[in-house]
């Protein structure tokens, strides 16, 4: 059985999101109808080895050339230096306009391959196949590509709708425990953001998601799905609603940096599910959100395996994290902006965040 979401806005052209189990041996037959006859499946190494020569194969059965380019894993690939390589091979392999791209792999290869489309030739289109679970919930819906700069993460990009997206749940097996983990962050930010009932439901029976069951993963992947490209319908290039997808973002992010981008200090997921529980805490500090909202909010992540105290993973100083994210790019004019909490299921857009709050708060947090 699969499940297909429609993604649509006033401003691109709609797409399907497809999840279920078994879809990556119909991907040949998917591509098939938006490709000339040629492809190039980007995917990282570890990925090129577990489903690089299927992926191939299905290609092949459908009548579609395919091309295999491997990149190294992890965030250091986000890179001016690796985008040029991967442009270089698609020119060398002869790929025009009418030719597709297949991101195959976790949110690193969306995020670069997506790039990678939107700039060649001024813009080919592209398929996304996301074999995280964070990718699956998160990065492979709504268009957004770039890559990362010394001075912070996704800081150059563009906004490039995929035009299909395979979501196979059965890819999620082959996840380390952490990885899973990771990818769940998203999903109980989502509920955070505007599904209080769905929070629960991940907080309780749907819990089983976070540890690999197959059919709340299937069911929590599905609702993701549906309130990112409701929100992304409304509001492509993040000029409004959107902005409330980045919910423990900015912290996470700024957190992110003072680690150096180190996945195996804290990989994205847990720098988010951080974020989240720092941004319900500042928001009950500040009077906007019921200290049990936050409680809870915090009692979820960690029962998920997911850090939720600063001290969990590192050593920080507040006035250099803020100053991280005044550098972010939802910052405006230099002012801090941060997606903050009423409650759970009901986040709002706060700007012109008063920094020394934010700094006399983080260094309570820091030594809490």
């Amino acid at each position: 059985m699969t499940t297909t979401v429609l993604v649509s806005g006033r401003d691109f052209r709609p797409y399907e999101v497809i999840v279920g189990r078994g879809l990556m041996a119909g991907l040949g037959a998917r591509v098939a109808p938006l490709a000339a006859g040629r492809t190039v499946v980007i995917t990282d190494e570890i990925v090129a080895a577990l489903h690089g020569k299927a992926a191939l194969a299905s290609l092949e059965a459908a009548g579609v050339q395919g091309r295999l380019l491997t990149i190294p894993p992890g965030e250091g690939s986000k890179s001016f230096a690796e985008l040029e390589r991967v442009i270089d091979r698609m020119l060398a392999f002869r790929l025009d306009r009418k030719d597709v791209v297949v991101a195959l792999g976790g949110g690193v290869v969306g995020d670069l391959a997506g790039l990678a489309a939107a700039l060649f030739m001024r813009g080919i289109d592209f398929v996304q196949v996301p074999t995280t679970l964070l990718a699956q919930v998160d990065s492979s819906v709504g268009g957004k590509t770039a890559i990362d700069t010394p001075r912070g993460k996704n800081l150059v990009g563009a906004f490039h709708q995929p035009r299909l997206v395979l979501a196979d749940i059965d890819v999620l097996g082959t996840l380390p425990g952490r990885q899973l983990r990771s990818g769940w962050a998203e999903v109980l930010k989502h509920g955070l953001i505007c599904d209080a009932g769905f929070f629960d439901w991940l907080g309780g029976g749907g819990a089983a998601g976070a540890a690999g069951d197959p059919a709340a993963l299937e069911r929590a992947v599905v609702r993701s799905v549906e309130i990112k490209s409701a929100i992304v319908g409304e509001d492509e290039k993040e000029t409004g609603r959107r902005a409330l997808l980045n919910l423990g973002h900015t912290f996470g992010h700024a957190i992110e940096a003072e680690l150096g981008f180190d996945e195996t200090r804290l990989t994205h997921g847990e720098a988010v599910a951080l974020g989240c529980a720092l941004a319900f805490r500042f928001s009950a500090a500040e009077g906007h959100c019921p200290a049990k909202d936050a409680v809870r909010a915090e009692a979820v992540l960690a029962a998920a395996g997911l850090p939720t105290r600063l001290k969990q993973v590192g050593t920080f100083r507040g006035v250099r994290l803020v100053q991280r994210m005044a550098g972010d790019k939802k910052a405006e004019g230099g002012r801090l902006t941060l997606i903050l909490a009423r409650a759970i299921g009901d986040v709002l857009v706060e700007k012109a965040v008063d920094p020394s709050a934010l700094t006399a708060f983080l260094d309570a947090e820091i030594d809490a």
